[in-house]
């Protein structure tokens, strides 16, 4: 529609109103003042009925157009266009803030309006693993036949944002890194230098062919034992694959994590982390060289709730390298000394598991402490006198039994200490200078969802 068709001037005649109703095929004319704002809307009906009533074809439009017309601004939502569109209203004509005409709309005809950038959005949990750690380690169930370990998600995540760009460029922030790569392409991005190496593995999995720009942040310290860089990378790969039309599944995303850290950047580790983050929820996992079997444990929810109140979880502040810490575990494994610590781990597992679903929760207490007393026998870098010295008088003051999370060396605790003890054990902890970190268990794994940005209506 050409808008003039459409527009008279206020000192126009009825006749001159008529002959542009009949030119424009509209059905009807808004009325312009001097400056150009639309101040007046007469319909073919409107005209009739002033002639009808006495009215001549000399007179001025202004004397029967509608000056009290239906209007609203370009950017309003559709919504209130289709409200105001109803059988008294058959047009709409969308006006700037000087009142001059922009658009004319119809309910057949409304505006497209201009979307906004395309987000992606993900966060991971974290996870605390309780038994047969050491047994996920691809050196040990290829020989052996079977790994487990038994573990769940907690209400610590990394997040992540992805946003389109029109161009090529890449731009990567991290928070936890506190660092930010900024590169033309793609490929300027995958040679850059800093450490965005585990970003920049993420990448050679996922070949983006647009720009973006991706924004990190996680609820946990770096190195904590947590299985922070699964959640990094899930969050990531989340992000992609939500944009994606052939998504990958859950277990391509854990096996995407899992190869992008092991073989991509050579870090040695276990599978656990991975498919926890993805997963989610409260799980007994077995490895084998065939397949990765998540078991979601079906624990009464009274004995769940119990559970997660005598947990404290607490941060050492003591940095560990657990790549360092698994190079050591693998050369010793061929072992037989080793290997049979790790068996009597993956049984432990086991009994825990039953521990759980029968209930038996200050048994599994002391089951905590059988598997850290088997960890630590496992390399000399898992603990250390400080460590050690944190555990035994944690368990002076109540816990029954507990273990550092991850591959050892730093990162945090967990202890089992029954609900009548808990508070003591908090307020020991604290008065060291260690800092408890609430949680809850968390049923999901990744989540992902997409955003448009909104311009807010007026």
């Amino acid at each position: 529609m050409i808008l003039d068709s459409v527009i008279i001037s206020e000192s126009a005649s009825l006749r001159e109103a008529l002959e542009c109703i009949e030119n424009n095929h509209q059905g009807m004319v808004f009325v312009r003042d001097a400056s150009g704002a639309i101040v007046a809307m007469a319909t073919d009906g409107d005209l009739r009925r002033y002639l009808l009533e006495g009215g001549t074809l000399e007179d001025s439009i202004a004397r029967c157009a509608n000056a009290d017309f239906v209007w609203e601004y370009p950017d309003a939502p559709k919504e209130t266009l289709l409200k105001k569109l109803d059988d008294r209203v058959r047009v709409i004509p969308l006006l700037d803030h000087a009142k001059k005409l922009v658009r004319v709309v119809r309910r057949d005809d409304l505006p497209a309006r201009a979307e906004g950038g395309l987000y992606a959005r993900a966060r991971a949990p974290v996870r605390v693993s309780f038994g047969g750690g050491g047994s996920d380690l691809t050196h040990y169930f290829a020989n052996s036949g079977e790994g487990a370990v038994i573990n769940s998600a907690i209400s610590l995540y990394t997040h992540a944002t992805l946003r389109l760009r029109e161009d090529k460029r890449v731009v990567v922030r991290s928070l936890d890194l506190g660092e930010t790569l900024d590169t033309v392409d793609l490929a300027a991005g995958m040679s850059a230098e800093g450490r965005f190496g585990l970003i920049q593995a993420l990448l050679k999995s996922v070949k983006p062919d647009f720009g973006f720009e991706l924004y990190i942040h996680s609820d946990f310290p770096m190195s904590s034992g947590l299985g922070g860089s699964a959640c990094v990378s899930a969050a990531i790969l989340g992000c992609f694959n939500a944009l994606r039309r052939d998504q990958w599944s859950l277990h391509e995303l854990a096996e995407m994590a899992y190869q992008s850290e092991r073989h991509y950047m050579r870090v040695a580790g276990g599978w656990q982390d991975q498919y926890a983050t993805v997963f989610g929820g409260f799980n007994f996992m077995e490895f084998r060289m065939e397949q990765n079997i998540v078991h979601p444990l079906r624990i009464q929810s009274d004995t769940l709730s119990e559970l997660e109140e005598s947990l404290v979880l607490c941060d050492t502040g003591i940095a560990h390298d657990s790549g360092d810490i698994h190079d050591s575990q693998r050369d010793k494994m061929a072992a037989s000394d080793v290997r049979s610590l790790v068996e009597k781990n993956v049984r432990l597992c086991y009994s825990m598991r039953n521990d759980l679903l029968r209930g038996r929760l200050d048994d599994f207490g002391r089951a905590l402490d059988s598997a850290w007393q088997l960890k630590r026998l496992l390399s000399d870098k898992i603990t250390s006198f400080q460590l050690d010295k944190i555990y035994s008088e944690a368990l002076e003051h109540g816990a029954l039994g507990g273990k550092l999370l991850g591959a050892g060396g730093g990162g945090f605790f967990l202890f089992y200490v029954p609900a009548y003890e808990k508070h003591k054990l908090i307020i020991h902890l604290e008065e060291t200078g260690l800092r408890v970190r609430p949680f809850r268990f968390e049923p999901n794994g990744l989540e992902t969802w997409t955003v448009r940005e909104q311009s807010t209506p007026r």
